[in-house]
C-alpha cells in the first residue's frame, strides 16, 4: 500500500544505527508498507546514505531552523525540542495512515496488520498501564493535528518532559474509551517488563513482534563479538532477554555493518563490533608481549584505549577478520 508507511526518527549517528536496524527487520519480515525515517541535522552523511538504501524517503526535520509552526512554538518552549521534532510526522500527509516506531524498536515478525487499527492505538506502558507507550502507535498524517499538538504543547507542555506526557495528554481518553485502540503488548514488548513479569513473559513471550530496548543502555550502547556470536557490556541492563539483544545485532552485523562499511569508505567510525580470535601476525613482527595476553586481557586493553594498534588490533587485521565473517 503506497499512501501507508512506517516512521521512525533518528536525531544522531547512534540512533541512525537503530533506524538501519529497524527498517531492515521490517524489511526482512516483508513489510507491504514504505519506510519513512525523519532525521535531526545531526546525522551524518554516510548514515545519511545507508538509510536511503534502507528506507523509501528520508526526511530532514529541524524544529530549530525551520521556519514554520513549530519554530515559532520553539520560541515559547524549547525545553520540548526533541518532542516538536517526533511530533513532525502528522506532517506526513501524502500518507494516509502510519505507524510510529522508535528507533530502538525491533520487528521479530510482520506487523502489518496494525494498520487496521486507527488513530491514536497503541500499547499499554509497563510504568503506568492507563499510560500508552509512545514508542509504537497508529496515527493518521493532519496537518490540523498537528498544529493542535504544538497548540497543545505551548499551552500545557509535558508531564514527563518528552513526546509521551504530551500525547497521553492530547489524547487523554485512550485508556477508557475504545478497547479496539489497546493494542496487545506483543507489539511493544518492553525489555524492561520481562524482569518485572517474568511469568508473563514465559507465557507469551514467544509471540512477541515488537521488541522494545528502553531506558539508557541501548543495543548500540554494548559490543559484539563476532567470533564467538555473543553480546558484551551490560546486557542485562538494556534487555532482560538476551536472546532479542542477540537478534538486533546479528542483524546489524550481517545486514547492516557491510552497507556502513561502503558508505563511510576511508571515515572511522564505531561499529560496535569485534572478534575475540587472535588477529595472525606476520612473520618478523615484534609480538613480545602481545601474543601472550588472554582474551580477556586484550579486552581490558581495548576498554581502556590501549590496543595493540601496530600489531594484533591492526585496522588491517580487523578489517580482514571482519571480511571473514560477513561472508
Amino acid at each position: 500500500m503506497a499512501d501507508q508507511a512506517f516512521v521512525t526518527l533518528a536525531t544522531n549517528d547512534s540512533y541512525a544505527k537503530g533506524a538501519m536496524v529497524l527498517g531492515q527487520s521490517l524489511k526482512n519480515h516483508k513489510t507491504s508498507r514504505k519506510l519513512v525515517v525523519m532525521i535531526g541535522p545531526h546525522v551524518s552523511d554516510p548514515s545519511r546514505a545507508v538509510l536511503r538504501r534502507i528506507y523509501d524517503e528520508v526526511r530532514l526535520v529541524d524544529v530549530l531552523d525551520s521556519g514554520d509552526s513549530a519554530n515559532l512554538a520553539m520560541l515559547k518552549r524549547p525545553d520540548l525540542g526533541v518532542t516538536f521534532t517526533k511530533l513532525h510526522c502528522w506532517t506526513l500527509t501524502h500518507y494516509s495512515k502510519c505507524v510510529f516506531m522508535d528507533a530502538d524498536t525491533l520487528v521479530v515478525s510482520n506487523v502489518d496488520e496494525l494498520f487496521d487499527r486507527e488513530e491514536l492505538s497503541a500499547a499499554p506502558d509497563p510504568g503506568w498501564p492507563d499510560c500508552f507507550n509512545s514508542g509504537v502507535f497508529v496515527f493518521r498524517p493532519s496537518k490540523e493535528t498537528h498544529g493542535k499538538l504544538l497548540q497543545f504543547c505551548t499551552e500545557h507542555g509535558s508531564f514527563d518532559g518528552g513526546d509521551q506526557g504530551v500525547l497521553n495528554a492530547y489524547f487523554g481518553d485512550w485508556a477508557t474509551t475504545d478497547i479496539s485502540k489497546h493494542l496487545p503488548f506483543i507489539y511493544n514488548l518492553s525489555s524492561v517488563a520481562l524482569y518485572t513479569y517474568a511469568p508473563a513473559f514465559k507465557q507469551f513471550g514467544s509471540k512477541a513482534k515488537v521488541v522494545h530496548f528502553l531506558g539508557s543502555m541501548k543495543p548500540w550502547s554494548l559490543t559484539f563479538d563476532t567470533t564467538a556470536r555473543r553480546v558484551q557490556g551490560d546486557v542485562e541492563g538494556a534487555s532482560s532477554h538476551p536472546s532479542f539483544m542477540l537478534e538486533w545485532w546479528l542483524l546489524f552485523a550481517t545486514s547492516v555493518l557491510p552497507m556502513m562499511k561502503q558508505e563511510y569508505g576511508d571515515t572511522p567510525f564505531h561499529s560496535g563490533c569485534e572478534s575475540s580470535v587472535h588477529l595472525s601476525i606476520s612473520q618478523g613482527e615484534d609480538i613480545s608481549g602481545a601474543a601472550s595476553l588472554s582474551s580477556l586481557e586484550r579486552k581490558h586493553k581495548w576498554e581502556q584505549g590501549q590496543a595493540d594498534y601496530m600489531g594484533m588490533d591492526s585496522f588491517d587485521n580487523i578489517q580482514k577478520k571482519l571480511d571473514s565473517f560477513l561472508k
